[in-house]
């Protein structure tokens, strides 16, 4: 499908704007982001998780999510974050150390994902969760390559591919965003609540219990904050469990300020840009009304 002449001129003219704006902003330029107030989130606490993965079923429950199997497995043990998994139970072992850890979507507080969807699929919306709309994305995947928690999965089995990743069971009927994961933890390894109340309950178990735990809650500055925080066990540190040394810098400001940097001036590789999503996200558009066709 091309491109018609209105929609070009129109891409044109809203970079254009977009690049004259930006070139009389310095590219040092770039509000440091904070929880939203009314911001939601999750605390897990690694020396109180079983492995039992409870939590892994009811997340499934909750979401409508099948099975992930294979012929070598005839039962529902996912091995990671897939198109049919949003939470997962992982272990680290080494040693006489063992740990289990909950992974799913951090929902930083200035996410990666966010600042690398060019059309807005991907937002922080309502209490700071980042959602994913369906009617905007073109599927170009630069919201994988963006996360350094390598949570967004892609459908790659259907015709009409999702983004998918945990939103804190946003559609969970009669409890929206109370993630199901939380509600069925048997030792309260996980639970959910309001994003400073979590911050403060995470900081009082480390004063209280010293010796028990890393000295450090995960996520409050780490890439700019995430409203999913962990506690450790001690001894074992947190990159050990599979969560990044990312410093205190959110991923977006780094790469907008190269990115800034780089093309301030040039607006063709930003028109070219523009015009290649409208192309995807017409043609996609295109797909689901002859995929809804009787």
């Amino acid at each position: 499908m091309t491109v018609d002449r209105r929609t070009a001129l129109k891409a044109l003219a809203g970079v254009g704007a977009a690049a004259a704006a930006g070139s009389a902003v310095s590219v040092e330029a770039r509000e440091r982001r904070t929880a939203p107030p009314d911001a939601i989130g999750m605390l897990y606490d690694a020396t109180l998780c079983i492995g039992c993965k409870t939590c892994v079923v009811a997340c499934k429950e909750a979401n409508g999510l099948p099975p992930d199997w294979d012929r070598d497995r005839l039962y529902d043990a996912p091995k990671d974050l897939s198109a049919v998994t949003k939470n997962i139970i992982k272990l680290y072992h080494e040693g006489d150390k063992l740990s289990y850890v909950k992974r799913q979507c951090m929902h930083c507080i200035d996410p990666g994902c966010v600042g690398a969807c060019m059309i807005g699929a991907l937002q922080k919306r309502e209490h700071g969760v980042v959602t994913w709309d369906g009617d905007r994305c073109i599927g170009c995947r630069y919201c994988q390559i963006a996360c350094p928690f390598e949570v967004p999965k892609f459908e790659w089995n259907t015709p009409i591919p999702h983004i998918v990743k945990c939103e804190m069971c946003k559609n969970r009927p009669g409890k929206p965003f109370q993630p199901a994961c939380c509600d069925v933890c048997p030792r309260g390894a996980v639970i959910a609540g309001k994003y400073p109340d979590l911050l403060a309950e995470a900081h009082r178990r480390l004063a209280e219990n010293p010796g028990r735990y890393e000295p450090k809650v995960y996520g409050e500055h780490d890439g700019g904050g995430t409203q999913v925080l962990y506690l450790s066990k001690a001894g074992i540190p947190f990159g050990s469990l599979g969560l990044p040394d990312l410093g205190e810098k959110p991923v977006p400001e780094t790469a907008q300020k190269i990115q800034h940097g780089v093309y301030q001036g040039f607006i063709a590789p930003a028109v070219l840009y523009v015009i290649l999503g409208a192309v995807i996200w017409r043609n996609r558009k295109s797909a689901a009304g002859e995929e809804a066709k009787p």
